[in-house]
């Protein structure tokens, strides 16, 4: 589904919305267009409106500081633009680095999204065991604008002048690049090659 960036009164991007989601705050006067889709119209039996790509809120939002972001698979999948951190495919599922049977834990340093077939092929075993790589180096997102992890990622320009350095501090300097795909076939361990949530986040705009 389309995303539409959702700006606070003061122009501070607070989140990303569903289409439907942010026509229905502009009807409702709880927000106001202020860059449109590109010329794409909305029909309904009585009301024709231009689909946004920005849109502000009419009421200030007070943004709560969290101390840590929470580790969500949206979170997480958005922070590794939905790229397998082992080879570069479109990812699935989400990986624990250190096997959680081998003690490692659930957290942002230690999960990476994955596609399936690496999933399967690591399994319980150590990176180090199956020669493999990380592409990137998984980090903690930062920041109070952590709902808005991997939105530099949806490729709309008309987010880069609020989004600026926003996107960059999120990430912590986690910046994946598009890598051609590694092929999947692995040789086997004994060759002696490679072998193989909880809350919901709260939308902003609902206490608009």
């Amino acid at each position: 589904m389309r995303r539409v960036l959702l700006l606070n009164v003061t122009y501070e991007p607070l989140t990303t919305v569903g289409l439907r989601r942010a026509v229905c705050l502009v009807l409702c006067g709880k927000a106001e267009v202020v860059h449109d889709g590109g010329g794409q119209v909305l029909h309904s039996a009585t009301v024709t409106v231009a689909a946004p790509s920005v849109i502000r809120l009419r009421r200030y939002v007070r943004i709560p500081h969290r101390n840590r972001v929470p580790l969500t698979r949206a979170a997480l999948m958005r922070r590794d633009n939905f790229r397998c951190a082992y080879c570069g495919r479109h990812a699935e599922t989400i990986d624990h680095i250190i096997p959680r049977s081998r003690g490692g834990q659930h957290t942002w340093e230690n999960c990476v999204a994955s596609c399936q077939m690496c999933n399967h092929r690591k399994a319980d075993r150590m990176l180090e065991e199956l020669g493999w790589e990380l592409l990137n180096q998984p980090v903690v997102p930062r920041g109070a604008h952590w709902r808005l992890i991997g939105a530099q990622y949806d490729g709309d320009p008309a987010w880069e002048t609020y989004l600026g350095r926003i996107s960059a501090a999120l990430s912590g300097g986690y910046k994946p690049t598009p890598r051609t795909p590694r092929s999947h076939a692995w040789p086997s361990v004994e060759s002696g090659g490679a072998g193989g949530i909880p809350r919901k986040l709260r939308d902003p705009a609902r206490s608009a």
